[in-house]
Protein backbone atom coordinates (compact mmCIF):
# COMPACT_ATOMS: atom_id res chain seq x y z
CA UNK A 1 0.00 0.00 0.00
CA UNK A 2 1.34 3.42 -0.95
CA UNK A 3 2.01 6.17 1.56
CA UNK A 4 -1.02 8.25 0.63
CA UNK A 5 -3.40 5.29 0.95
CA UNK A 6 -1.87 4.28 4.29
CA UNK A 7 -2.11 7.84 5.58
CA UNK A 8 -5.77 8.25 4.62
CA UNK A 9 -6.65 4.92 6.29
CA UNK A 10 -4.69 5.75 9.45
CA UNK A 11 -6.06 9.30 9.68
CA UNK A 12 -9.59 7.93 9.30
CA UNK A 13 -8.99 5.41 12.10
CA UNK A 14 -7.64 8.13 14.39
CA UNK A 15 -10.71 10.30 13.80
CA UNK A 16 -12.99 7.35 14.58
CA UNK A 17 -11.23 7.14 17.96
CA UNK A 18 -11.64 10.93 18.39
CA UNK A 19 -7.89 11.43 18.16
CA UNK A 20 -6.32 14.53 16.62
CA UNK A 21 -2.94 12.83 16.54
CA UNK A 22 -1.34 9.72 15.08
CA UNK A 23 0.57 7.24 17.25
CA UNK A 24 4.24 6.43 16.70
CA UNK A 25 3.70 3.05 15.03
CA UNK A 26 1.12 4.62 12.71
CA UNK A 27 3.53 7.42 11.80
CA UNK A 28 6.11 4.80 10.87
CA UNK A 29 3.61 2.91 8.73
CA UNK A 30 2.93 6.10 6.77
CA UNK A 31 6.64 6.87 6.38
CA UNK A 32 7.38 3.34 5.17
CA UNK A 33 4.81 3.91 2.45
CA UNK A 34 7.02 6.75 1.22
CA UNK A 35 10.15 4.56 1.38
CA UNK A 36 11.52 6.37 4.43
CA UNK A 37 13.71 4.31 6.76
CA UNK A 38 12.20 3.67 10.20
CA UNK A 39 13.16 1.41 13.08
CA UNK A 40 11.89 -2.16 12.87
CA UNK A 41 9.15 -2.82 15.40
CA UNK A 42 6.40 -5.24 16.36
CA UNK A 43 3.44 -4.35 18.60
CA UNK A 44 3.12 -7.13 21.19
CA UNK A 45 0.50 -7.94 23.82
CA UNK A 46 2.26 -10.84 25.57
CA UNK A 47 5.82 -11.81 26.53
CA UNK A 48 5.63 -14.72 24.09
CA UNK A 49 4.89 -12.30 21.25
CA UNK A 50 7.72 -10.05 22.46
CA UNK A 51 10.20 -12.95 22.47
CA UNK A 52 9.13 -13.92 18.97
CA UNK A 53 9.58 -10.32 17.80
CA UNK A 54 13.01 -10.16 19.43
CA UNK A 55 14.14 -13.27 17.57
CA UNK A 56 13.42 -11.57 14.24
CA UNK A 57 14.64 -8.06 15.15
CA UNK A 58 17.68 -8.96 17.26
CA UNK A 59 19.14 -7.43 20.42
CA UNK A 60 19.64 -4.79 21.80
CA UNK A 61 16.02 -3.67 21.88
CA UNK A 62 13.82 -0.78 22.97
CA UNK A 63 10.39 -1.19 24.58
CA UNK A 64 7.72 1.50 24.29
CA UNK A 65 4.16 1.53 25.55
CA UNK A 66 1.57 2.03 22.80
CA UNK A 67 -1.64 3.63 24.06
CA UNK A 68 -4.02 6.40 23.11
CA UNK A 69 -3.98 7.47 26.78
CA UNK A 70 -0.22 8.11 26.96
CA UNK A 71 0.99 11.25 25.20
CA UNK A 72 4.53 11.41 26.61
CA UNK A 73 5.78 7.83 26.87
CA UNK A 74 9.03 8.58 28.71
CA UNK A 75 7.28 10.65 31.40
CA UNK A 76 5.03 7.73 32.35
CA UNK A 77 7.72 5.04 32.47
CA UNK A 78 6.68 3.87 29.04
CA UNK A 79 10.14 3.64 27.46
CA UNK A 80 12.99 1.24 28.22
CA UNK A 81 16.16 1.13 26.14
CA UNK A 82 19.08 -1.29 25.99
CA UNK A 83 17.28 -4.61 26.46
CA UNK A 84 20.09 -7.13 25.97
CA UNK A 85 18.58 -10.62 26.37
CA UNK A 86 15.44 -12.73 26.84
CA UNK A 87 15.37 -12.48 30.64
CA UNK A 88 15.62 -8.68 30.54
CA UNK A 89 12.95 -8.56 27.86
CA UNK A 90 10.43 -10.62 29.85
CA UNK A 91 11.16 -8.73 33.08
CA UNK A 92 10.94 -5.23 31.58
CA UNK A 93 7.92 -6.11 29.43
CA UNK A 94 5.94 -7.19 32.52
CA UNK A 95 7.13 -4.21 34.58
CA UNK A 96 6.03 -1.79 31.87
CA UNK A 97 2.64 -3.46 31.57
CA UNK A 98 2.14 -3.36 35.36
CA UNK A 99 3.11 0.34 35.55
CA UNK A 100 0.64 1.12 32.82
CA UNK A 101 -2.21 -0.83 34.43
CA UNK A 102 -1.65 1.00 37.74
CA UNK A 103 -2.20 4.41 36.09
CA UNK A 104 -4.48 3.87 33.10
CA UNK A 105 -7.39 1.79 31.88
CA UNK A 106 -6.78 -1.00 29.39
CA UNK A 107 -9.18 0.65 26.93
CA UNK A 108 -6.54 2.71 25.13
CA UNK A 109 -3.77 0.10 25.26
CA UNK A 110 -2.61 -1.22 21.89
CA UNK A 111 0.32 -3.18 23.32
CA UNK A 112 4.06 -2.71 23.80
CA UNK A 113 6.28 -1.92 20.85
CA UNK A 114 9.41 -4.08 20.62
CA UNK A 115 11.88 -2.09 18.51
CA UNK A 116 15.40 -2.33 17.19
CA UNK A 117 17.83 -0.06 19.02
CA UNK A 118 19.88 2.19 16.77
CA UNK A 119 22.63 4.70 17.49
CA UNK A 120 24.02 7.81 15.84
CA UNK A 121 23.70 11.57 15.99
CA UNK A 122 20.21 12.72 16.95
CA UNK A 123 18.37 14.93 14.49
CA UNK A 124 14.87 16.40 14.69
CA UNK A 125 12.73 16.80 11.58
CA UNK A 126 9.59 18.85 12.05
CA UNK A 127 6.67 20.10 9.98
CA UNK A 128 4.33 23.00 10.70
CA UNK A 129 1.34 23.87 8.53
CA UNK A 130 1.25 27.65 8.32
CA UNK A 131 -2.15 29.06 7.30
CA UNK A 132 -0.54 31.61 5.00
CA UNK A 133 2.47 29.78 3.56
CA UNK A 134 1.56 26.09 3.84
CA UNK A 135 3.83 23.34 5.13
CA UNK A 136 7.11 24.50 6.62
CA UNK A 137 10.02 22.08 7.16
CA UNK A 138 12.22 22.37 10.24
CA UNK A 139 15.51 20.57 10.87
CA UNK A 140 17.73 20.69 13.94
CA UNK A 141 20.21 18.62 15.91
CA UNK A 142 18.61 16.80 18.83
CA UNK A 143 18.91 17.30 22.57
CA UNK A 144 20.19 20.61 23.95
CA UNK A 145 20.87 22.04 20.50
CA UNK A 146 17.15 22.47 19.87
CA UNK A 147 15.93 22.82 23.47
CA UNK A 148 18.48 25.39 24.68
CA UNK A 149 20.21 26.88 21.65
CA UNK A 150 17.23 26.82 19.25
CA UNK A 151 19.68 25.68 16.55
CA UNK A 152 17.23 25.02 13.70
CA UNK A 153 16.75 25.76 10.00
CA UNK A 154 13.49 26.28 8.08
CA UNK A 155 12.32 25.93 4.48
CA UNK A 156 8.95 25.88 2.75
CA UNK A 157 7.98 22.43 1.47
CA UNK A 158 8.60 20.77 -0.89
CA UNK A 159 12.39 20.84 -1.02
CA UNK A 160 15.03 18.98 -3.01
CA UNK A 161 17.99 17.12 -1.51
CA UNK A 162 20.43 19.97 -2.19
CA UNK A 163 18.14 22.36 -0.29
CA UNK A 164 18.04 19.90 2.60
CA UNK A 165 21.84 19.94 2.62
CA UNK A 166 21.78 23.75 2.77
CA UNK A 167 19.50 23.52 5.80
CA UNK A 168 21.90 21.18 7.58
CA UNK A 169 24.89 23.41 6.84
CA UNK A 170 23.06 26.36 8.41
CA UNK A 171 23.06 24.56 11.76
CA UNK A 172 25.77 25.59 14.22
CA UNK A 173 26.04 21.94 15.25
CA UNK A 174 26.44 20.66 11.66
CA UNK A 175 30.02 19.60 12.48
CA UNK A 176 28.57 16.80 14.61
CA UNK A 177 27.50 15.13 11.36
CA UNK A 178 30.88 15.45 9.64
CA UNK A 179 32.83 13.28 12.08
CA UNK A 180 34.67 14.42 15.21
CA UNK A 181 36.84 12.88 17.96
CA UNK A 182 37.40 9.77 15.89
CA UNK A 183 33.75 9.25 14.97
CA UNK A 184 32.82 8.26 11.45
CA UNK A 185 31.04 10.96 9.39
CA UNK A 186 27.27 10.55 9.33
CA UNK A 187 25.46 9.59 6.12
CA UNK A 188 24.17 13.10 5.44
CA UNK A 189 23.09 12.06 1.93
CA UNK A 190 20.62 9.58 3.46
CA UNK A 191 19.39 12.29 5.83
CA UNK A 192 18.88 14.76 2.97
CA UNK A 193 16.89 12.13 1.05
CA UNK A 194 14.71 11.57 4.11
CA UNK A 195 14.05 15.30 4.59
CA UNK A 196 13.21 15.75 0.89
CA UNK A 197 10.91 12.69 0.78
CA UNK A 198 8.97 13.92 3.81
CA UNK A 199 8.59 17.40 2.31
CA UNK A 200 7.23 15.97 -0.96
CA UNK A 201 4.88 13.55 0.80
CA UNK A 202 3.07 16.53 2.33
CA UNK A 203 1.55 17.34 -1.07
CA UNK A 204 -0.41 14.07 -0.83
CA UNK A 205 -1.35 14.39 2.84
CA UNK A 206 -2.37 18.03 3.37
CA UNK A 207 -4.27 17.01 6.53
CA UNK A 208 -0.96 17.10 8.42
CA UNK A 209 -1.04 20.10 10.77
CA UNK A 210 2.16 19.22 12.56
CA UNK A 211 4.78 16.48 12.39
CA UNK A 212 7.52 15.82 14.92
CA UNK A 213 10.08 13.13 14.07
CA UNK A 214 12.34 12.95 17.10
CA UNK A 215 14.81 11.39 17.24
CA UNK A 216 16.03 10.60 13.76
CA UNK A 217 19.32 8.74 14.22
CA UNK A 218 22.02 9.36 11.62
CA UNK A 219 25.13 7.19 11.56
CA UNK A 220 27.66 6.29 8.89
CA UNK A 221 25.23 3.87 7.24
CA UNK A 222 21.70 5.23 7.46
CA UNK A 223 19.25 7.88 8.62
CA UNK A 224 16.42 6.18 10.50
CA UNK A 225 13.30 7.60 12.17
CA UNK A 226 13.06 6.17 15.70
CA UNK A 227 10.02 8.05 17.02
CA UNK A 228 7.44 10.54 15.84
CA UNK A 229 3.96 12.01 16.01
CA UNK A 230 1.61 13.61 13.53
CA UNK A 231 -1.25 15.97 14.38
CA UNK A 232 -4.16 16.16 11.95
Amino acid sequence: MRGEEKAKRIFSGAREENRSYVLEYEVKEILKGYEIDVTKEVICKTTDEALQAASSIGYPLVLKIVSTEVVHKSDSGGVKVGIKNENELKDEFNKMLNRYNEKYSSKGLKGISVQEMVSGEEVIIGVLNDKQFGHMMMVGMGGIFVEIFKDVAYRLAPIEEDEAMEMLKELKAYKLLTGYRGRKPANVEALCKTISKISKALDEIPEVKEMDLNPVFVNDQRAVVADGRIFI
